[in-house]
């Protein structure tokens, strides 16, 4: 019988997601699944701002290392960690579904912040369309765990949270609002796991293709295509979501300017690159605007 070894974070989330792709392998497969537990540098730098770290692909790096040195055959991650461009050696070969791509509040809803209130959220997309949403409220830094996150909670107006996790981890009696799309963009492949493994790794490629939701693959490529697009010298705040009917994809994304005015665009078309990459052209001249 194979075994396959995941690499994966050791929080919480990452457990539950090793662990999911972990019970959709094992399903009508004869494979036996070792997790392999990886630090990354977000997780040794935990009183440091993501942004400050370098953004994405903090949570990433050293997983994909693991993959990368043979020490484990496949990686997990939530979609929204992974940089726009695959890692040298590596295959994006699976993503087999995703949950609810909405941001959520936790202690308040929006509307019933007080004026003035604190929103706690280390990032810096969402607090770019929160400014916009509700210019008098401020921002505070916030890292951790979800359960450590849900805590911290009460020391604030209101927290953001990915809903994703939350639901995954059996915490949505949390919530007090799902932001809609529209009002709150999500980062790209919001709410997907990722699986990587080895480019020349067939036998391992061919397993995971099993597992593949080819609708989900596709439309996280579309806003993966607009997040290369974008260019990893561009730190303006960005999201996109993309959705797939029949056969035509539809990208709704957005970039703020350097005074925090937030541009949209909406792309249609019938591949995912050609999506992605039309969406960016279009954004990328509002990047620098005053």
């Amino acid at each position: 019988m194979t075994t396959l070894r995941i690499a994966t974070r050791s929080s919480q989330l990452a457990r539950w997601q090793a662990n999911r792709i972990a019970d959709l392998l094992r399903n009508g497969q004869e494979i036996e699944v070792e997790l392999v537990f990886i630090s990354t540098q977000g997780d040794e730098h935990r009183d440091v701002p993501i942004h400050s770290l370098g953004g994405i692909g903090v949570f990433v790096k050293e997983v994909q290392q693991a993959v990368i040195d043979q020490r484990a055959d496949i990686a997990v991650h939530s979609a929204k960690d992974l940089p726009s461009t695959t890692a040298t050696g590596l295959i994006l070969a699976a993503i087999p579904e995703r949950a609810d791509v909405r941001d959520v509040l936790i202690g308040s809803r929006l509307d019933d912040i007080r004026d003035g209130g604190v929103v706690a959220t280390g990032s810096v997309r969402r607090r770019t369309q929160l400014r916009a949403l509700r210019p008098d409220l401020q921002f505070a830094e916030l890292r951790g765990n979800i359960d450590t996150r849900i805590q911290r909670a009460k020391d604030f107006d209101a927290i953001v949270l990915a809903a994703a996790g939350l639901d995954r981890l059996g915490r949505a009696e949390t919530i007090a609002q799902r932001l809609d799309v529209d009002a709150m963009m999500p980062q790209v492949g919001q709410g997907a796991l990722a699986v990587e493994c080895r480019s020349d790794d067939s036998a391992t490629i061919e397993r995971l293709l099993k597992i593949d939701n080819v609708k989900h693959h596709r439309c996280v490529d579309a806003e993966r295509a607009f997040l290369a697009g974008i260019g990893g010298g561009c730190d303006a705040p960005v999201g996109a979501y993309a959705t797939m009917h029949g056969d035509e994809f539809s990208l709704d994304a957005i970039i703020a300017n350097t005074s925090g005015v937030i541009h949209r665009v909406h792309t249609t078309g019938n591949e995912p690159a050609v999506v992605g990459s039309a969406a960016a052209t279009t954004l990328l001249r509002f990047a620098g605007a005053t």
